[in-house]
């Protein structure tokens, strides 16, 4: 079975304590979590996603802007990946099995190739890390889901905004998407 290791924003506006729209503390726990498996996966030449949140300064037609402050703004740190995660892409960003891809949308497969990326590999078992939980990726897992993937979510490297939507992402994924959840 071919995998792939989705990582949805993991980054310094979403995590730092600084961030735009942190989650704050429930994200810099599962850190050391999402560095391990993202090494893991890269060790063992399996595919490994960036799927990081693309905002342009001043869109003032995105839906989110409607929702949330500005967020993950093209060329600003806060859209950097979080702590040693940034240090991880760095290195390993040159090989063939690491992929950084800009979405515009909560879904890492709304608006861009990831879906085609994954059939090129015959990719079919997504697994899902990253913030937030219960929006970019519960979004991710729907579209994997009715795309046909199995899915699987550490439950120790997805963190949320909200507590009760984190708990509640984590049933749905599992009851309502049929996903793994480890």
């Amino acid at each position: 079975m071919e995998k792939v290791l989705i990582n949805v924003d993991y980054t310094n506006d979403f995590i730092a304590d600084n961030g735009a729209l942190t989650c704050g503390n429930p994200g810099q726990e599962i850190e050391k979590e999402i560095v391990s498996l993202t090494k893991q996966f890269i060790e063992q030449q399996q595919l490994v996603v960036f799927a990081i949140d693309l905002h342009k300064k001043g869109d003032q037609f995105h839906p989110e802007t409607k929702l949330y402050p500005p967020h993950n703004i093209e060329g600003t740190e806060g859209r950097k990946l979080f702590g040693e995660l940034e240090n991880v892409y760095q290195n390993a960003k040159h090989l063939d099995h690491v992929l950084y891809i800009n979405k515009t949308r909560y879904s890492a497969f709304a608006g861009t190739d990831l879906f085609i990326k994954l059939r090129e590999r015959g990719i079919d078992e997504v697994h899902i890390v990253g913030c937030a939980t219960d929006i970019c990726c519960l979004h991710t897992a729907i579209d994997a889901y009715n795309l046909g993937f199995k899915i699987v979510i550490h439950k120790k490297a997805v963190a949320s905004f909200n507590p009760v939507g984190h708990e509640w992402a984590l049933q749905h994924f599992e009851k309502s998407l049929n996903a793994t959840i480890i």
